[in-house]
């Protein structure tokens, strides 16, 4: 089962290439703070920019240094089928503990469309899959009946929930029944991550994490023992950054907050653009408050 905290790793980039000095640092620190998991080659690790061989080196990197000191769930999603399925064999080839695969988006697959495609890359792989749900992104959500059908499915192993409907781990863990203590439900959305757990949720997929990987992992901790009031005063202490990371586009913000912090370039691909001179001031702002810079 994977719980905790989990990085949706960025992708550091310097003259228009990988970082690859870079990326490895970010994975080691991160794995030193605490992390539980690394999820490279999801959004905020800007996949739609990577080519098919700058994708594999990213995981296959992140798999390296990590070294089996922490999970890592390889991004391995994308709107062809046949794509994605063959990204997750190279992440089940090379080592990753699972892979997240998204909704498909732009081509607006009908429940059918959406079953037939997660059957179909589970049937060509022997990895666990967590299902990326984020209708904001691929105007497609995963329904309910739906959801019960890919269940059992024995591989599909989680969900990652960025619909912002607080009501679907507990439906959700209704329609589990049995299998609750097995299949992980993982919060999409840091702002929201606390309640999500106490709904029956056991970790979160962060874009915070990677700036504040320590914090982000004692808030998971504190939400898996039990202990809701202390993970309300970190989510207290976390809720400036959650904020700031979202004043533009992910990853443009955090890509920002991690240059601010040394650990990498502002480098990012087009189509995002660094945040403008306002919203610059308001990431940096909130870091300070955090104590991060």
């Amino acid at each position: 089962m994977f719980k905790g905290s989990y990085t949706a790793l960025i992708t550091p980039f310097k003259g228009g290439k990988i970082d690859r000095k870079a990326l490895e640092a970010l994975i080691t620190w991160q794995v030193a703070q605490g992390t539980h998991g690394l999820v490279p080659c999801g959004t905020t690790g800007e996949s739609p920019t990577l080519n098919h061989r700058e994708h594999n080196e990213v995981i296959e990197i992140c798999i390296k240094t990590v070294g089996g000191k922490a999970k890592v769930i390889a991004g391995t999603g994308s709107n062809s089928t046949a794509e994605a399925i063959m990204m997750t064999q190279h992440a089940e080839k090379v080592g990753a503990d699972a892979v997240l695969v998204m909704t498909p988006y732009y081509n607006k697959p009908t429940q059918k469309g959406l079953f037939q495609h997660f059957r179909a890359i589970h049937d060509s792989s022997g990895i666990p899959i967590i299902l990326y749900n984020i209708p904001g992104r691929s105007v497609v959500d995963i329904k309910d009946e739906t959801l019960k059908r890919l269940i059992e499915l024995p591989r599909i192993a989680g969900i990652k929930d960025a619909t912002s409907d607080l009501n679907r781990p507990v439906t959700l863990s209704e329609i589990l029944k049995g299998r609750k203590d097995e299949f992980s439900q993982l919060s999409g959305e840091d702002a929201t991550a606390v309640e999500f757990n106490e709904r029956g949720g056991v970790g979160c997929i962060s874009v915070t994490a990677n700036i504040a990987p320590k914090l982000c992992a004692k808030l998971q901790e504190a939400c898996l023992s039990g202990d809701f009031t202390a993970a309300t005063t970190l989510q207290g202490k976390l809720m400036p950054i959650h904020n700031a990371m979202f004043v533009e586009t992910n990853p443009q913000p955090v890509k920002f907050a991690a240059f601010l912090m040394g650990l990498c370039t502002d480098e990012i691909r087009l189509p995002l653009v660094m945040p403008d001179e306002e919203n610059k001031a308001k990431i940096k702002a909130a870091l300070e408050s955090a104590g991060l810079l």
